[in-house]
């Protein structure tokens, strides 16, 4: 939170939709022990709420959103660690946690391919300049007005690192002509994709193997799953 109240409304001026604009920070105290903030209020519905059927315009716009982000200048960003559950570091910090979920999901999944897939997205690093990552690109925190992208909040887990964490949406969320049209407008590097695609696998794995009686999340992880073991040919 402190993080966030520090870095938000420095780097709203550079991008290409709305974000939360702080407006005061609140101390803990016995009765709450956490920070807490108080932000300018945003039009909007988040796409889980409100589901649009213009992915590839989403995609297109999300990719100008994340692009915006990383060119900002991240001087004095704050390193990833565990104040943001190591967003923008190396996917290394959850490969005993990948692992054990997919020896979890045996017989549920392809466990050969998951490992597969997983091995492929560790074997690179992010060997340039440090750069911002929003770290939870997800569709509660993306907010829609009249079908299109119109702000991007909870920047809770900000930091500077590699961008490939935020990546995964391309899985989470988007799928075949949006997902290819994400991938073209923002113009990763294949390593850098293969690790976004890592994290999208990690986070689906870890899904599927803590929520495996509900319905919901068991089913759209097992998605996800399924659709980047189908492209890891591609990947």
């Amino acid at each position: 939170m402190v993080v966030e109240y520090r870095w938000v409304a420095k780097l709203a001026p550079h991008l290409s939709v709305q974000i939360p604009e702080p407006l005061a920070l609140g101390q803990p105290d016995r009765d709450f022990p956490w920070h807490w903030s108080i932000n300018r209020w945003l039009d909007g519905e988040d796409m889980e709420a409100r589901p649009i059927d213009d992915l590839v315009g989403l995609a297109r716009d999300l990719a100008g959103f994340l692009k915006t982000l990383q060119d900002v200048d991240a001087t004095g960003a704050p390193e990833p660690n565990a104040h943001n559950f190591f967003r923008g570091a190396h996917l290394s910090v959850y490969d005993a946690e990948t692992i054990s979920c997919i020896e979890t999901l045996t017989g549920m999944i392809d466990a050969e391919a998951a490992a597969q897939v997983w091995s492929k997205a560790m074997t690179s690093e992010w060997n340039r300049p440090p750069v911002w990552v929003h770290g939870d690109i997800a569709a509660p925190n993306i907010l829609v007005n009249d079908g299109r992208l119109c702000g991007v909040i909870d920047f809770g887990q900000l930091a500077a690192g590699d961008p490939a964490c935020d990546l995964a949406i391309a899985w989470t969320l988007l799928s075949g002509e949006s997902r290819q049209v994400f991938r073209d407008e923002l113009g990763p590097d294949q390593a850098t994709w293969q690790r976004g695609c890592g994290w999208a696998l990690w986070k689906a794995l870890l899904l599927m193997a803590s929520h495996r009686q509900d319905d919901t999340i068991r089913v759209d992880a097992d998605r996800v799953i399924r659709e980047i073991l189908e492209e890891s040919e591609l990947l």
